[in-house]
């Protein structure tokens, strides 16, 4: 049987994907602007990323303050590491590189987190796509109800997840990251991508169908 592919490098992120090898001309002049210093161009940066930074910590961490710290942690290990990056991955790879470790050590501090990579079998087949179910938007109230509690209902699945799966989960159908940018930011084989994530839309197809089923237009609702 072949060797799983690489998304990443562990010595020095070589083995990058063609849309992820070297950083774009965008991410080459904010590189540039940040060396120089340029507040705004930091600013821009914290803007476009902040916000995804601090619910992918809350992932890994035990409340929202200490996700809070994590980022804030983030920022600051960007700051110190501007001149050390090297541009073999995309500038927002790298964030969510320094994100992810930072979280993960603070998780397992705070007892949230288990270790995030295992030894995973070989399994090959993912099965279909899923998209997280959603209700139709209706105008009534208790339409809009029943999407809010679908919403809840999928945080909550979410976060009983082992942390290996609802962290994947969360990049692909919650973030809309690609399986390249997950492999990449993570430090995770192709394969071991593929493995979590159908284990995660497995658990979380499982654990939402009931509900589904349950409300008006589900399955005992027609």
């Amino acid at each position: 049987m072949a060797a799983p592919r690489p998304c990443y490098d562990p010595a020095g992120w070589r083995g990058l994907g063609t849309s992820d090898q070297a950083a774009s001309r965008e991410d080459s002049a904010l590189l540039d602007a940040l060396r120089r210093g340029d507040a705004d161009a930091f600013a821009r940066l914290v803007a476009e990323h902040h916000a995804s930074l601090r619910r992918v910590a809350r992932l890994y961490v035990a409340n929202s303050a200490i996700a809070d710290e994590v980022v804030q942690d983030t920022w600051l290990g960007v700051i110190r590491g501007i001149w050390a990056f090297e541009g073999r991955s995309s500038i927002k790879t790298w964030i969510f590189r320094i994100l992810v470790n930072r979280a993960r050590t603070r998780g397992v501090r705070e007892g949230r987190s288990a270790s995030f990579i295992g030894a995973l079998p070989a399994e090959t087949g993912t099965g279909p796509d899923w998209t997280p179910p959603t209700l139709d938007r209706g105008s009534s109230p208790e339409q809009s109800l029943l999407t809010k509690e679908l919403g809840e209902r999928l945080r909550t699945v979410i976060d009983v997840l082992p942390s290996n799966l609802r962290i994947v989960l969360w990049l692909r159908d919650v973030e809309g990251w690609s399986s390249e940018e997950v492999c990449n930011a993570l430090a995770i084989h192709e394969t071991n991508q593929r493995v979590l994530l159908h284990r995660a839309r497995s658990r979380a197809r499982a654990a939402l169908e009931p509900y589904l089923e349950g409300a008006p237009g589900g399955a005992r609702g027609r």
